[in-house]
């Protein structure tokens, strides 16, 4: 009787272990839990297990989301030394309001950060930057770790799928179209050129950059400017765009097709599987989101032209 109880008590035990052990809401640990679906619009946090690392990610549902009807993700990255709540603050770029008014679900991972708020954060671009570059964090597998996570709690049409940074966000946007091409339908990097180790996209994939000229940390020419705090040697705009429109296999020449007063669009297309490459440049705003607001200084980018907008007829398009 003795040793019988002792092995119900040692059941038990375990059972209340385990339990301890169940995520929180907003939480996922992985295959071995089911996400629950997100029901309501509005904003959600949720934190996953990834490469022994504790990551986080935003997700803004529009108010027009139902759940039979799929819609289009947008991933989002915030800049270097930046964070997911940068990234989704209105102030800065609009994103939330645009989301709202476009209709698609937008989505903010949080970059790796020493610290516990997520603050300070990086990605892993390749080139650039910081702890993220430095410890070889395994980014793209957290993007699509994420990207599996939000398809599981809402109906995300898997054709719509895009991705977006800025700078430093810009750059790991860049290494996905190399890595993910499986995965996006189109990308779009804003104030960061490709700094990619390697690149062999699986198919073709739609790329948007836009650059202002007068930019003083990832210079349009190449190199580093007075302001940056890497002092990496980014790959100049000239070269990141030749460079996808021989990937995508672009053989037409640019062609200017938005021309206002202080920027410029041209396009290379048609490319390989109906792909196209996109640049616009605004001619000042420096390192910053045209249409939005510096993160530090407050400090308004180039009104030539509003990046959201530009963006998201390019990627609606695809």
């Amino acid at each position: 009787m003795n040793m019988r109880m002792g092995w119900v008590r040692l059941l038990g035990a375990f059972l209340m272990a385990g339990a301890a052990g169940f995520p929180l809401t907003g939480a996922s640990q992985g295959a071995a839990s089911v996400p629950e679906s997100i029901t309501r619009a509005g904003e959600h946090r949720f934190t996953l297990q990834h490469g022994g690392l504790s990551r986080d990610y935003l997700v803004h549902v529009p108010a027009r989301y139902r759940a039979g009807t799929p819609m289009p993700m947008v991933l989002s990255f915030h800049g270097g030394g930046g964070n997911m709540e940068i990234q989704a603050n209105d102030r800065y770029y609009g994103l939330i309001s645009h989301a709202e008014q476009a209709g698609y679900v937008a989505v903010f991972p949080n970059g790796f950060s020493r610290l516990r708020s997520g603050k300070l954060a990086t990605w892993n671009a390749g080139l650039c930057c910081g702890q993220a570059r430095e410890r070889n964090v395994d980014d793209v597998g957290f993007v699509r770790a994420v990207v599996a996570d939000v398809r599981q709690r809402l109906n995300i049409d898997p054709d719509r799928v895009f991705a977006q940074g800025m700078s430093n966000g810009g750059m790991l946007a860049y290494r996905l179209a190399c890595e993910m091409a499986d995965t996006f339908a189109a990308i779009a990097a804003v104030a960061g050129t490709d700094g990619s180790p390697a690149c062999a996209p699986s198919r073709p994939i739609s790329v948007l950059h836009i650059h202002a000229r007068d930019d003083d940390r990832v210079l349009f020419n190449g190199g580093s400017g007075s302001a940056s705090t890497t002092h990496a040697n980014f790959v100049s705009v000239p070269e990141t765009v030749a460079k996808w429109a021989r990937l995508n296999g672009c053989e037409a020449a640019p062609r200017r097709v938005l021309e206002v007063p202080g920027a410029w669009c041209e396009t290379r297309a048609p490319c390989r599987g109906g792909s196209e490459v996109r640049l616009c440049v605004t001619e000042t705003g420096g390192h910053a989101w045209p249409g939005g607001r510096k993160v530090l200084g407050g400090q308004q980018g180039s009104t030539a032209i509003v990046a959201n907008d530009v963006i998201w007829d390019f990627f609606s398009r695809r």
